[in-house]
């Protein structure tokens, strides 16, 4: 490919930068990777939605991989949970990465904007209120089949929307992260599949390094925040960063 004969690590600092940050947020969390990413590169850098979507599920193959295998060692995946998760959230992570390459991109930003505004403001509020009052999980597969379609068509969200709807259901913390972290490894690889499809690998590839590269270096200073750093702090953070980074963006959307 020509772009790899003329690399410039100057050009893909930035998305290193965002990686790095983004997962180092993530690996305290336990989600937010996806929609860290989107809105850096969405509302701040102008990279087109479903560009930055494809980006980000392409990295996501490569961290949700390794947490995947980790959980897989530890004993924390809840099989029947991952197997009733896996298929809705593939089939809606497809549709979503369908949508957004169909739709002009200047149409779709304001929309994933402001979705990624009601994340935010959505974990601001859980980060006020935690923790939850857990009651029994009754709904799966819809909750599946949501979280993949918003993920794919916002660029993230699929950690947010399905752990912590699955937490609040009453799911045993340790079963409900290790099986939806296990399950996002082929929602990110059948989510990368179809933009790539769609929008070819060409624009994606050096962009993608540099997340890759970010989100590698970032992986042990996220774990090692997790013990240090209470959740509702992060939450509340996570929670004003996104509602402040979109709004903007929406901002610059729909009135620059």
């Amino acid at each position: 490919m020509p772009e790899l004969a003329t690399f410039d690590i100057a050009a893909i600092l930035p998305f290193i930068l965002i990686g790095f940050a983004a997962q180092l947020v993530d690996g305290a969390l336990g989600m937010a990777f996806g929609v860290i990413c989107n809105t850096l590169l969405v509302a701040v850098l102008g990279v087109p939605p479903a560009t930055a979507s494809a980006r980000i599920h392409i990295v996501e193959i490569f961290t949700t991989g390794a947490s995947g295998l980790s959980h897989l060692f530890h004993r924390n995946i809840d099989w029947p949970l991952f197997l009733r998760l896996l298929v809705p959230g593939v089939i809606g992570g497809v549709l979503g990465a369908y949508l957004l390459t169909s739709l002009d991109a200047d149409i779709v930003k304001p929309f994933v904007l402001g979705y990624l505004v009601l994340i935010g403001v959505w974990l601001l509020v859980r980060g006020i209120l935690y923790p939850p009052k857990f009651k029994r999980p009754t709904v799966i597969a819809p909750l599946g089949l949501v979280g993949g379609f918003l993920d794919a068509a916002g660029g993230g969200g699929w950690g947010p929307i399905v752990t912590s709807n699955l937490l609040v259901q009453g799911g045993e913390p340790r079963k409900v992260v290790g099986t939806v972290n296990s399950v996002e490894f082929f929602l990110a690889l059948s989510v990368s599949a179809a933009f790539i499809w769609h929008l070819g690998f060409e624009d994606i590839v050096g962009p993608t390094l540099g997340l890759i590269i970010g989100g590698v270096i970032a992986a042990p200073a996220g774990a090692m925040m997790a013990k240090r750093f209470s959740p509702k702090l992060m939450l509340v953070v996570v929670g004003v960063v996104l509602i402040a980074t979109s709004a903007f963006g929406l901002y610059r959307a729909l009135f620059a």
